[in-house]
């Protein structure tokens, strides 16, 4: 289960690269990830906290600006990987399997790029805009990494 939540944080990632780190915090902050003890540990502070949320909160609003680059230039690509790999290794270290689960956030990362622009451009050609189809991106990227955190519990 925990590789499968791995895999499922690093499709946030693909989706919006720092809502994935965001939503892990939040859950170490609020004792849903038991990191207390391991390498991840900082994650539950406060510190990491408010400059995820920010960064998130910075790429939410930045991913809505015309001038804002596809996430699949190696550059935008290769950020969301790390944050997939990194996230997936967060949740490993709950249950002491930090590698395979690095891995797997990772490939999910590459999942959630590749599958995400897909999905949204054709939502985004249903909608005849792309606002509407990013907003519902922001909502499943949001939601979607709250409840895999929550589901470590």
């Amino acid at each position: 289960m925990l590789y499968l939540l791995a895999l499922l944080i690093g499709v946030i990632a693909g989706l919006r690269a720092m809502s994935a780190p965001a939503a892990v915090a939040w859950g170490a902050y609020l004792g849903w990830l038991p990191v207390a003890g391991t390498w991840a540990s900082f994650m539950g502070h406060w510190a990491a906290v408010g400059i995820f949320t920010i960064l998130a909160i910075v790429e939410l609003i930045t991913d809505q600006l015309p001038s804002t680059p596809s996430r699949k230039v190696p550059q935008q690509f290769a950020t969301r990987i790390i944050m997939g790999a990194f996230t997936g290794a967060v949740i490993g270290a709950t249950g002491g399997a930090t590698i395979v689960c690095l891995i797997a956030g990772a490939i999910g990362a590459v999942i959630g790029t590749l599958g995400g622009a897909a999905v949204r451009g054709r939502l985004a050609a249903a909608f005849g805009k792309d606002l509407p189809a990013a907003l519902i991106e922001d909502a499943v990227a949001i939601i979607g990494g709250l409840l895999i955190v929550a589901a470590v519990a």
